[in-house]
């Protein structure tokens, strides 16, 4: 009774997102809902034979997030383990794929809580969307439960095209302060920085200051770690 008491709350909170905070709380339920302890959506698009992605929505941690890279969150999302709604999902345990993941980056997701994820790919108009889904112990999400929690998935994002059309939109920054904040995300100094791009630190001073305000961010760091969950930098 108490499962379709929560199942019908989350099947009415699909249907009225209309809000990032309801993207989120919707996404945070279809995590709990399957076992899992993360969730990550993202949506990636080909420029130039090439593919970007970008994170609409996560709980994952900004070290895992970084550990990880775009390029293996990308890999995970497309890979032979991501399925299509109505193909039975299959997860991947990090410490038994070396091969996709690579050894350190096997271990360390392991120690950040995702030792186990599954990989979705959402049906959702033109977009290329897909949700990873993570637990931090392999056999905590439940298998059975994941086709309907994609179909669910698939419903409520299809609702809610504006809310994803403003996540995904491309960054605010200029070249200039996209290049000062992420020299600063390598760990460089103001000074550094300014030698870097031939200019003065007062510029480079300049050019975070704006970069942080378009993000509404309140700092260097979260400014860093919003542009990064966001295929900024």
């Amino acid at each position: 009774m108490i499962a379709l008491a929560a199942r019908h709350e989350q099947t009415t909170v699909a249907a009225r997102l209309a809000s990032r905070s309801d993207l989120t709380a919707f996404l945070m339920g279809l995590a709990d809902e399957v076992g899992a302890d993360g969730y990550m959506l993202v949506a990636i698009s080909q420029d130039q034979d090439r593919d970007n992605l970008q994170i609409v929505a996560s709980n994952w941690i900004y070290d895992a997030i970084q550990i990880a890279g775009h390029a293996l969150i990308a890999s995970l999302a497309q890979g032979p383990f991501a399925s299509a709604p109505g193909v039975q999902p299959q997860g991947l345990i990090a410490s038994q794929a070396p091969a996709l993941l690579g050894g350190e980056e096997a271990k360390l997701l392991d120690i950040l809580g995702h030792a186990e994820i599954f990989a979705l790919r959402l049906h959702v108009g033109r977009q290329r969307l897909f949700m990873l889904l993570s637990a931090g112990e392999a056999g905590r999400i439940d298998p059975a439960l994941m086709p309907r929690a994609q179909i669910e998935c698939c419903y409520a994002l299809s609702q809610a095209q504006g809310i994803l059309a403003a996540a995904t939109l491309r960054d605010p920054l200029s070249d200039r302060e996209r290049e000062c904040l992420f020299w600063v995300s390598e760990g460089k100094t103001t000074e550094e920085v300014a030698l870097i791009l031939g200019v003065s630190s007062n510029t480079v001073n300049s050019y975070i200051t704006h970069a942080i305000q378009k993000l509404s961010a309140s700092n260097r760091a979260m400014a860093i770690a919003t542009a990064i969950r966001s295929g900024i930098i």
